[in-house]
């Protein structure tokens, strides 16, 4: 049985664009119209040639509505011509696109054409059945009754094929009232036709038949309408074999014969393969030229982004010009007062001003230190507060620059601080028990993030005969390690970075270990292997490595000069870099480990009173609290926070130590005369081991450093609320 359905390939564009819309949507919609009208008119290598132009022209549009359209025209003509295969991809983008819009109807085409390839084309019916059953709701959802009659007899016709007729002839009886009102021939010749079909195959009348073959062919013919002529006369053919009408059947089979010949002699395309493969290409081409539109369009977005951080970089010059200049002028000053005191030869008043003047050295990196952390908590702090509540931001450019820069900023002045406190022999080693087992674990778990992002496999070694606890500054230790293996992982691409521990020698109770970082990366010039410890040193490296402080291995340097070790390099440019050091640790006399305590949990939402006049400030300390349910009070000075304890209890107090008036100090010694017992952390921009002795002496209970992380000062305050037993 042949099959027999109503072929609705083309939805002439009727889309109205608005007056602001380009002629050339217009051109293109009229070019989508007259490859339609050539389909229709049996004109197929125009119609393909017509819907190709469309299709470029609505890539460089980028418009989705046209794109749909082209790629269903193109769609029609490979239909036309059984290269199902090819019909079914270019209608299947065709509605990739058709999805991206608002248009049912045009949807309610695109499944009509799909189902149709599966159907007529044998490869699948009951598929085709299902993207007729879309292609109708579509119809109904916009309430066109000559899509919804379409789908009908489409429906209908694949079922006939799968000779399911009894139970599915309803679809015609339901279409029936439409099309003798008001349906178009292509209807009337379809319904005609499967009536036909119904009464060949299901009632058995032949007569009744024969008149429905011939009212579809009258149609057909009247109309033009050749190829679904053609349909009828092979389904009429079959039934007039079918009832042992021979003679008639040949009879028919030459008419059959001349119209075929003469629909697919002239009118297929040469070589359609080819022609799909160009379309490919323009389609390529198309995307290229929409890429590169965008590409100019975040061009400008960098170039915006530039200028702000052109902007924020003057600041940051200007902010580490005057550090170096405050430098100079402090060396200045001893480099005159050495002179002074040999002119002099006042050694005691010599004595007196070096000392001076060192003090005056930490003072002014203290001060400047507390005055740059301040603005930083602010900045980080509203910067985290806003990606907290702006997800859709993550990824701004601005905002993670400024982030980076402000991060950049607080590195820096915490290096600078350390690397005062070792050159003025203020920094020593605190030895307790560590595992240096655990302690590597550690930190290859925090770093393994960088290696990930630049596709390094890391890896570490541990010589199984170094001890599993040992006493050592494990802070300091960390410290070394961390800098040594961040820049291999940052300096190395697609490599492999490794950390080697090996015991080196054993003298009594005391282990010597060798320590390797090793990579294979892009190495360092041997010009330059004797400056990178100095410090703000920087070699010179590509545009896109990463740039740091300058300090970080002049700190590693002298912290492995606490341990009374030395560092040694050796490195080849383009094959990597080896750094290596031995430390002495001494054995862990009791090897046992005491489990601490478990931390209790929050019972109940806390009650914070935060003492702190800078408005920036209250602001992200607010919000650090209330985001973890907590109520947050303010108090705005000492005198305003003595007022606010008087009335109101609180768990916890937040205190800021440099406040105008009564500073953090005063105002907790005042609270603590009055018989205020709550707990008191001093929020500070400080260094903490400047200001913890005088806390501790005016009532305060702990001290946290401004820029800190939120889980850190939750524990401060667990631990103050619900103290570990000992």
């Amino acid at each position: 049985m042949k099959h027999f359905f109503l072929f609705i390939l083309f939805l002439f564009t009727q889309a109205s664009f608005s007056q602001n819309e380009t002629v050339e949507k217009e051109a293109v919609e009229k070019i989508i119209n007259q490859a339609a009208a050539a389909f229709d008119r049996g004109m197929y290598e125009q119609s393909l040639d017509l819907s190709k132009q469309a299709l470029v022209r609505a890539f460089k549009l980028d418009d989705d509505y046209l794109i749909a359209h082209s790629y269903n025209a193109i769609g029609a003509v490979y239909n036309e011509f059984s290269e199902s295969k090819r019909a079914i991809e270019f209608y299947t983008k065709a509605l990739k696109y058709a999805e991206n819009i608002d248009d049912d109807k045009l949807k309610d085409f695109i499944n009509s054409n799909i189902g149709s390839v599966y159907y007529f084309g044998k490869i699948d019916v009951t598929k085709g059945i299902e993207y007729y059953k879309k292609s109708l709701y579509y119809a109904i959802k916009v309430n066109d009754s000559t899509q919804i009659t379409y789908a009908k007899l489409n429906i209908v016709s694949a079922y006939f094929y799968l000779g399911e007729f009894k139970e599915n002839v309803h679809y015609l009886e339901e279409v029936k009232s439409y099309i003798d009102r008001k349906g178009q021939e292509e209807a009337r010749l379809s319904y005609n036709g499967l009536y036909g079909l119904y009464n060949t195959h299901e009632t058995k009348n032949p007569e009744a038949a024969e008149v429905y073959y011939r009212k579809a062919i009258a149609i057909g013919e009247k109309n033009g309408m050749m190829s679904f002529v053609a349909n009828i006369y092979e389904n009429y053919i079959d039934h007039l074999k079918e009832y042992k009408k021979f003679r008639e059947a040949d009879s028919l089979k030459k008419v059959y014969k001349r119209i075929t010949d003469k629909l697919y002699s002239e009118n297929k395309p040469g070589d359609l393969d080819d022609t799909a493969i160009q379309i490919e290409l323009d389609e390529y081409k198309n995307q290229l030229e929409k890429i590169e539109l965008a590409n100019e369009a975040q061009q400008k977005k960098i170039h915006d982004s530039r200028i702000i951080s052109l902007m924020f970089g003057i600041l940051l010059l200007f902010m580490l010009i005057m550090v170096y200049m405050q430098y100079k002028s402090i060396l200045f000053r001893k480099k005159l007062n050495t002179e002074l005191t040999k002119a002099n030869e006042e050694l005691k008043l010599a004595k007196e001003i070096a000392e001076q003047n060192s003090q005056l050295k930490t003072q002014f990196i203290s001060t400047v230190s507390h005055e740059l952390r301040t603005p930083l908590y602010g900045v980080i702090g509203i910067t985290d507060i806003i990606l907290d509540e702006h997800k859709e931001l993550i990824n701004n450019e601005q905002l993670n620059s400024l982030k980076f820069s402000a991060n950049y900023l607080l590195d820096l002045v915490n290096d600078i601080l350390q690397m005062n406190k070792m050159e003025d022999r203020k920094t020593v080693l605190e030895m307790q028990e560590l595992n240096l087992r655990e302690e590597i674990r550690t930190i290859r778990n925090s770093l393994q993030f960088l290696a990930d992002k630049n596709g390094n496999e890391f890896t570490t070694m541990i010589d199984p005969e170094i001890p599993e606890r040992l006493v050592g500054d494990e802070l300091r230790l960390s410290q070394i390690l961390v800098n040594l293996v961040s820049n291999a992982l940052k300096f190395t691409h697609n490599g492999h970075v490794k950390i080697v521990l090996k015991l080196n020698r054993k003298v009594g109770e005391t282990y010597f270990i060798d320590f390797i970082i090793e990579d294979d990366g892009i190495g360092i010039a041997s010009a330059d292997q004797e400056k990178i410890f100095e410090k703000f040193v920087q070699i010179e490296r590509k545009e896109k490595d990463y740039q740091g402080t300058g300090l970080g291995l002049a700190i590693v340097k002298k912290l492995i000069e606490l341990y009374n070790s030395t560092i040694s390099l050796e490195s080849k440019e383009n094959e990597g870099t080896r750094f290596f050091f031995t430390i002495a640790f001494d054995i862990a006399k009791n090897t046992s480990q005491e489990q601490e305590p478990a931390m209790k949990n929050f019972d109940t939402q806390l009650n914070i009173l935060v003492v702190e006049d800078n408005k920036i400030n209250q602001m992200v300390t607010k919000k650090t609290i209330e985001k973890y349910q907590h109520v947050c009070k303010m108090a705005a000075s000492g005198r305003e926070a003595i007022d606010m304890v008087q009335q109101e209890k609180f768990d916890i107090i937040l205190m800021d130590i440099n406040m105008p008036g009564l500073n953090g100090y005063e105002t907790t010694r005042m609270m603590r005369e009055m018989g205020i017992q709550t707990p008191i952390i001093a929020l500070t921009a400080f260094d903490k081991k400047e200001v913890t002795a005088e806390a501790a002496a005016a009532g305060i209970n702990d001290v946290i450093v401004k820029p800190f992380e939120a889980t850190l000062l939750f524990e401060m305050i667990q631990e103050q609320l619900h103290p570990s037993l000992d």
